[in-house]
């Protein structure tokens, strides 16, 4: 998994690359097929935003989720969480798909 990280009005420290990259490795245990990440960190005076876009070769390709907090840290735990139930919902859609069962 190729994972880009980029920030705006704001410095990505390493401490946040390795942040980041453990919560990424969470979501890899449930949805093996992430080819790449691209991460958007954003500061508007006091609140900080994260935005994920995650591609997989299944279903729609992309994956996307936004959140915010006054905290960085605290805005990539409710990405992941957010990342996480997207992914867990478009591996039971895919294994849905395979046992011919119908997407009503």
């Amino acid at each position: 998994m190729q994972v880009n990280i980029s920030g705006q009005h704001l410095e990505v420290t390493e401490p946040l690359r390795t942040y980041i990259g453990e919560k990424l490795d969470r979501l890899e245990r449930h949805f093996d097929k992430i080819t790449n990440v691209s991460v958007i960190l954003t500061v508007e005076k006091l609140l900080h935003k994260i935005e994920a876009t995650l591609h997989i070769p299944v279903g729609p390709g992309e994956v996307v989720a936004n959140a915010e907090h006054t905290d960085m840290y605290a805005a990539i735990d409710l990405l992941a969480d957010k990342l996480d139930r997207q992914l867990k919902k478009q591996k039971e859609k895919t294994l849905s798909q395979l046992q011919g069962a119908t997407g009503r």
